[in-house]
């Protein structure tokens, strides 16, 4: 038995290893924690990332895995089962009756996404105003930088406790996942924890609220036009 997945990874000639493992099967999937929910057995791709993430993806749904489960967490794998489980309790159980193709491979560094012009500019309003976030927000630095990507803004709250901000045009669940890694990566660093989430857009969907809400996350959406200095569009009572 391996524990690890980055065992199972070939090293490269300089001693690296690759951050990303791609396996095809025919597999179960049993997750237990804040639900539990079964996978019959079917022919799926398992997701290996390099900060330990692990998702189980079907050849439809577009993006979304079936199950996953965050980092950080702890894989162990035998012949044929992988278990995977978390600090909150989790547990992730992928049985694997047979292996169709296992790959690996070093992706480099991404230079991250290039967001639109509207985005962008919504974070430069934000950074130049972050009381519009919450009272008393202090700025630390925008595009903070971690291990598994840039934080939009890190700022400072009346308390003094680090929040991590993300700005997104349109607040949806991936947006809420992104800022969940977020912050449970930061509070890893004992300078920094307990660090905050904040989701900030200009229009939030029901679902990321709810998501949000769940993981300890506040939501805030802001007018654009209104932060811009431009009479706003929206609808108001008065």
């Amino acid at each position: 038995m391996a524990e690890s997945w980055r065992w199972h990874l070939r090293p490269h000639r300089d001693g690296r290893v690759p951050a990303m493992r791609l396996v095809v099967a025919r597999c179960s999937v049993d997750y237990d924690g804040r639900l539990s929910a079964h996978l019959p057995p079917a022919e799926r791709l398992i997701m290996v990332k390099a900060d330990g993430c692990v998702a189980i993806h079907a050849d439809g749904g577009a993006y979304k895995p079936l199950n996953w489960m965050n980092a950080p967490n702890r894989l162990v794998e035998s012949a044929d089962e992988w278990t995977v489980t978390n600090p909150k309790g989790e547990r992730l159980v992928i049985r694997i009756d047979a292996i169709v193709s296992d790959t690996s491979h070093d992706l480099g560094l991404d230079p991250g996404l290039q967001k639109d012009g509207v985005e962008a500019h919504l974070q430069e309003l934000l950074a130049e105003d972050p009381a519009s976030i919450e009272e008393g927000f202090l700025l630390v630095r925008r595009e903070y930088p971690t291990d598994i990507g840039p934080v939009d803004l890190m700022c400072r709250d009346t308390g003094g406790r680090a929040v991590a901000v993300e700005v997104k045009r349109r607040g949806e669940i991936d947006g809420v996942e992104q800022l969940t890694r977020y912050v449970e990566f930061l509070n890893r660093d004992p300078n920094l924890r307990p660090v905050r989430g904040v989701f900030v857009a200009q229009e939030i969907k029901p679902q990321a609220k709810v998501l949000a809400n769940d993981r300890g996350i506040d939501c805030v959406e802001v007018d654009y036009d209104e932060m811009r200095g431009i009479e706003s569009r929206q609808a108001k009572l008065f």
